[in-house]
C-alpha cells in the first residue's frame, strides 16, 4: 500500500513500468523502499542527460526546480514523464514551494500537468508530460 493516501501501490501511482529508464533526485529512502517493494525491472540512469522515460525530483526551492525542468524537457523521452515533489505545508517541511508554484514552473518549462499524488505523509507530487503536439 502507498505511503500516501491512496490504496494503489506507489510505483503504480507514479506510472512506473518494467523496462523504463528512470532518474530520481533526492528521493527519500522510504519512498525508494516502497517503489522497490513493487519489484519492477527499472533501468537507472546516472544523469538526466542520459535520457529517461521517467524522472522524479524532490525539491524545496523554486530556483532548483526552475533550473532542472528545462534539462528534463530537453533530454527525456518524448512520451516520458516528470514527477516534481515538494514537502506539503501540513507536514511542517521547510519549503518555499506549493502546488501553484510547482504547476507554474512546469507550465513555464513547456510541460502540461496530468496527475497529482500524495507520495507519502510529507511529499506531494505533480506529474508533467510534454504536450502531445510537441512530441
Amino acid at each position: 500500500m502507498s505511503a500516501g493516501t491512496s490504496p494503489t501501490p506507489l510505483a503504480r501511482e507514479l506510472d512506473l513500468r518494467d523496462g523504463q529508464r528512470v532518474w530520481f533526485e533526492n528521493m527519500p529512502e522510504n519512498v525508494q523502499d516502497e517503489i522497490g517493494e513493487y519489484a519492477l525491472d527499472l533501468i537507472f540512469v546516472g544523469h538526466p542527460d542520459e535520457g529517461a522515460d521517467a524522472l522524479h525530483v524532490f525539491v524545496r526551492d523554486i530556483a532548483t526546480l526552475e533550473a532542472r525542468l528545462p534539462t528534463f524537457r530537453r533530454t527525456m523521452a518524448p512520451d516520458g514523464h516528470v514527477w516534481v515533489s515538494w514537502p506539503t505545508q501540513a507536514s511542517g517541511g521547510a519549503s518555499e514551494l506549493d502546488e501553484p508554484a510547482v504547476r507554474a514552473a512546469g507550465l513555464a518549462a513547456g510541460f502540461v500537468e496530468t496527475k497529482k499524488c500524495a507520495v507519502d505523509e510529507i511529499w506531494s507530487g505533480l506529474k508533467f508530460v510534454i504536450p502531445k503536439g510537441d512530441r
